[in-house]
């Protein structure tokens, strides 16, 4: 589930101006996507995965950023509920494909039983098989209704994966994200990457190809992950409608309330 080495080029850094334009041009085309699969009525399924601390979280917050999320979502599914656990393993992610003209982006999704339910012993021999016999016909049949399927596979070296944990460790906004399971990917680096091996065998197919992302650099993954995006919709440009803005009527001579009267939260900011 990722390698330890990387050529030279790809331990540079992007430069940070460059990175920021190139991410604002990028932004500009994911709105004008997002038009065309509303006025064609696309649904478009991306499926982001990846060892823990790889950086798919970031990646989704860029493609979602301006996005309208009336059309535009992200499904980040919680650990299954009592009832959920005895139905048909697919069902929970099933209900939440897109619809037409929608665009869905998984933060993990129906392949958690191939890493880490696998590597953690969370289900059994005879799911994990089900669930590979089961997982090609299922994103076949989604591809042959129509559904636009992409998989991203964000691949972290050791050694960065252990520095992003680290500075989860005593950052209070970002505590959150580090849990016994990330620690445990630590030393179960081996086991995780024999699990993706297996499963990218049996799932990386022409019709759901699975695409892998270099993540060791945050910035150059997320460039690079909204450009082939992009690439692989068939969108065109359209232009928006012409807005013509009112004119403004007069100010009414309807008394308003004192403004004294409304309660207005604190001016913390003056005192900064």
């Amino acid at each position: 589930m990722g390698h330890k080495k990387k050529s030279k080029k790809q331990q540079n850094h992007i430069d940070k101006k460059a990175y920021e334009k190139e991410l604002k041009r990028l932004q500009v085309e994911l709105v004008s996507m997002q038009q065309w699969i509303g006025a064609s009525g696309a649904r478009v399924l991306v499926i982001f995965e990846g060892r823990d601390a790889a950086g798919k979280g970031g990646a989704i917050k860029r493609v979602m950023q301006y996005l309208n999320p009336r059309t535009a979502r992200v499904v980040a599914l919680p650990q299954p509920s009592e009832r959920e656990k005895g139905q048909w393993y697919f069902q929970r992610y099933i209900e939440r494909l897109p619809t037409k003209g929608e665009i869905v982006l998984m933060d993990r999704s129906w392949y958690n039983r191939a890493g880490v339910e696998r590597v953690m012993g969370y289900c059994t021999d005879e799911e994990y098989e089900r669930f590979l016999a089961q997982v090609p016909q299922v994103e076949k049949m989604l591809v042959d209704d129509g559904i636009i399927l992409l998989k991203y596979w964000y691949s972290v070296s050791d050694t960065e994966q252990e520095k992003r944990f680290r500075s989860r460790l005593h950052d209070p906004m970002r505590r959150w994200k580090l849990s016994d399971t990330d620690l445990l990917s630590i030393t179960k680096w081996e086991d995780y990457s024999r699990a993706k091996d297996a499963m990218f065998d049996v799932t990386d197919h022409e019709y759901a190809p699975w695409w892998s992302i270099d993540s060791d650099d945050k910035k150059a993954a997320r460039i690079n992950t909204i450009n082939h995006l992009l690439s692989q919709i068939p969108y065109d440009r359209l232009d928006p409608d012409e807005v013509h803005f009112p004119e403004r009527p007069a100010a009414s001579d309807t008394e308003r309330p004192p403004i004294e009267d409304h309660r207005f939260v604190p001016d913390h900011a003056a005192t900064l």
